[in-house]
């Protein structure tokens, strides 16, 4: 067994030699990993990157798109072929209909390769022709991500930190109730622990649509083929000392640990330690909307997730015996089209604040970081109403829920994110000097000029943070 692991993991090592070889003096490819927590539009995102990649009139802030050195873009097959394809036609197809939908959201691992043919710029552009420059988009789900910090807990760990946090929230009584109830130091029953893990489970998924973030482990909302497996059958309990062999405490450690080694791990390996660059969607708004305490869930999210890259330069030696790291990670406050532009400085800076810790511990091992406030797809337009003296910078859309035309507006946001972040940290229960409102708008009618992707809020320039370098 030693034998055949070392072998593996040697083949496995040249592999990946010769796909560095082959992608630093060949076709480079670029692996942009796509995520965010629930909401934040991941599909929609990917979708309208790849169509405005591909009909590049509103991408002016993209400068090889802008140069003209673009001269190509075509989907292929993606390398892997026991990853499911990112579905791109009938996202598009969604968006796009005479009466546009959303799309349905990510709800596993799924990849996208589309290839770009670009002319070099600068001191080369007269010296070499053409080359082809593959972008490898892979898509995941964000609670996914926040499951790599549960790498370094003991079962123990994990079962303390939930707990700390559950009296104060509401969507736990139930569960609180149900795990008051059980004996974590009785022999175990497969009962007690899918009573438990359902409960678990269910307050997960209430947390979530509260708009917390902390919603671990991620594969208990988005369980696929692992549902019911003793795998997803555990829960957080106190600890208890000393806890006989055969015992429920015992058992559901067992299963904690089994989790982390055979559904966190390959994920790790297989998908996320391969990405280089970056890019986590956050919806700001809706987090702001739900008041104090989901934002500043939202601000431990944000360290939690940086905390799982390992950012750092990815040099020529670096990618032939150490694997890649994360070169350039986007942190993008989605949704801005829900806002008038007046206030986007506004919610960069809010986004700005939310991951400035976890950006100073990136920025110190190498990688670059960004904030940026953005809307893949623009479902609103901007108009101006005179109310109480004041004019109010709202915007007009479609209802999602109603299908009426709606004029909105959210409240402004502070100058000073401290005005938000302050409150949060310190607990407060709501705003006290703001009300900040979300509506949800349905995608609107898209009539689009031959040559135009759908339109947006600088996608352009999240990007050309991305992958322009590389163009």
């Amino acid at each position: 067994m030693v034998i055949s692991f070392l072998a593996d993991s040697l083949a496995r090592g040249a592999d990946a030699v010769g796909d560095s070889i082959s992608e630093t003096f060949f076709e480079p490819v670029i692996r942009l990993g796509v995520t965010g927590l629930a909401r934040s539009g991941k599909t929609v995102f990917i979708t309208s990157l790849v169509a405005n990649l591909m009909d590049r009139g509103r991408m002016t802030g993209l400068v090889a798109a802008r140069e003209g050195r673009i001269e190509a873009a075509f989907l292929q097959p993606q390398p892997d072929d026991t990853v499911p394809r990112f579905d791109y036609e009938s996202h598009l197809a969604a968006l796009t209909a005479s009466t546009p939908h959303w799309p349905e959201s990510t709800r596993a691992v799924s990849e996208l390769r589309l290839s770009l043919r670009v002319r070099p710029g600068g001191f080369l552009s007269g010296l070499s022709g053409p080359r082809t420059v593959h972008l490898d988009i892979v898509d995941y789900p964000g609670e996914w991500l926040l499951d790599l910090g549960l790498l370094d807990k003991s079962y123990a760990a994990w079962s303390a930190d939930v707990l700390s946090r559950l009296d104060a929230r509401p969507q736990a009584e139930g569960f609180l109730t149900t795990m008051r109830a059980a004996d974590a130091a009785a022999e175990f029953q497969e009962g007690a622990a899918r009573t438990l893990a359902d409960a678990f489970t269910a307050y997960l998924a209430a947390a979530r649509d509260a708009g917390f973030s902390d919603c671990t482990p991620g594969r208990f909302l988005l369980p696929g083929d692992l549902a019911g497996s003793p795998v997803l059958t555990f829960a957080p309990l106190p600890a208890v000392p000393g806890a006989p062999r055969r015992s429920l405490w015992r058992e559901m450690e067992r299963r904690y640990e089994a989790y982390k080694a055979q559904v966190v791990k390959p994920f790790f390996r297989d998908h996320f330690s391969r990405i280089d660059r970056q890019v986590v969607l956050v919806d700001a708004l809706g987090a702001i909307h739900k008041g104090p305490g989901a934002v500043e869930d939202m601000r431990h999210a944000m360290h939690d997730i940086l905390g799982a890259f390992r950012p750092g330069r990815n040099a020529f030696l670096t990618r032939l015996l150490r694997g890649r790291r994360v070169e350039r990670i986007l942190f993008a406050a989605t949704k801005a089209d829900h806002l008038h532009h007046r206030q986007h400085p506004r919610l960069t800076a809010i986004m700005e604040a939310l991951v400035r810790d976890a950006r100073e511990r990136a920025r110190f091992a190498g990688a670059e970081t960004q904030a940026m406030a953005i809307a893949a797809l623009r479902a609103t337009v901007e108009e101006e109403r005179e109310h109480e003296g004041r004019t109010l910078g709202c915007v007009r859309g479609t209802l999602l829920e109603s299908g009426r035309q709606a004029a909105f507006h959210p409240g402004e946001l502070p100058d000073d994110p401290a005005r938000l972040l302050g409150p949060a940290r310190e607990g407060a229960q709501a705003w006290l000097d703001g009300d900040y409102g979300a509506m949800r708008f349905a995608p609107a009618p898209l009539t689009l000029r031959p040559g135009d992707g759908p339109p947006h809020i600088r996608l352009d320039r999240a990007a050309q943070f991305l992958i322009g370098d590389r163009l």
